[in-house]
């Protein structure tokens, strides 16, 4: 099971649309996923089109790590319910959520004691079935996110080709290799994820050339340009895949290649 935590310190960058756009691909693949929704303000919980209804959130989870039981409240999302209606599939494809709320901003403090830290890794010892774990980070360094590291075998640090996100993302990979030092020695690559990328726009050309100087081979292929259309599939609740268009085609492809270079997909549709 391949934990991948989606981060970023500044807000904005798409990080959330990213995380769907890795669950969409996950999906299409016939890859076993889990995305965990840390974020307080649950938007990977919407566009994955779940609610809790009666199961505890995984805020409330965290707080009772120690006996709650991830299986038995994760949600099947509503992408998965589509992908099934719309062909005959001799394996029936799995994307689960660990819905997100408010109650996870309790935890969302820079003064979280380690042994709080540990709480998602208890969580996610006990459970089962999942390739790969995808847990959408709040825009912060605070509790949640080291959690996630914690807990995490990679980080995926989403930035977008602006001054501010090159020098937020460029602060995160210090504070996460920091992190690792202290925390968590077994956690593995720490990538960058481009994201609204506008080809024709100076500032971006510079600052994509920037990045690739910076972060180096730390940068994953491919670039993501900006998709106008993320809001409209996102407030449906489909993934990108399941969206018409043409557009939508050439994104969720880019989506494919994205996972592929993450880990071999391959593998863990094996497992």
């Amino acid at each position: 099971m391949q934990v991948v935590s989606i981060s970023s310190l500044k807000g904005g960058v798409g990080k959330t649309s990213v995380t769907l756009g890795l669950a969409s691909a996950a999906l299409a693949a016939g890859i076993p996923t889990l995305v965990i929704d840390l974020d307080p303000h649950a938007d990977a919980s919407t566009g994955l089109g779940v609610r809790a209804d009666g199961k505890m959130t995984i805020g409330r989870m965290l707080k009772y790590a120690r006996k709650a039981d991830m299986s038995q409240n994760i949600v099947s999302s509503a992408w998965q319910a589509k992908a099934i209606s719309k062909r005959s599939l001799t394996r029936v494809p799995v994307l689960d959520v660990a819905v997100g709320d408010a109650y996870t901003g309790i935890y969302d403090r820079p003064d979280l004691r380690a042994r709080d830290l540990r709480r998602l890794t208890q969580l996610l010892a006990r459970t089962s079935g999942y390739a790969l774990v995808l847990i959408d980070c709040p825009p912060s360094l605070n509790g949640l996110t080291r959690m996630a590291w914690s807990a995490s075998d990679r980080v995926l640090l989403v930035a977008e080709p602006s001054l501010f996100s090159v020098a937020g993302t460029e602060r995160t990979q210090r504070a996460l290799e920091m992190f690792r030092n202290e925390y968590a020695p077994d956690l593995g690559p720490i990538d960058v994820v481009i994201n609204r990328v506008r080809k024709e726009s100076d500032e971006h050309r510079f600052r994509l050339t920037e990045m690739r100087s910076m972060f180096g081979s730390a940068v994953l292929n491919p670039e993501l340009p900006e998709f106008a259309d993320w809001q409209q599939i996102q407030g449906a609740a489909y993934s990108v895949h399941q969206w018409p268009g043409k557009a939508a085609k050439k994104t969720a492809e880019l989506f494919d290649d994205l996972l592929r270079n993450i880990s071999d997909a391959g593998k863990m549709r094996a497992r």
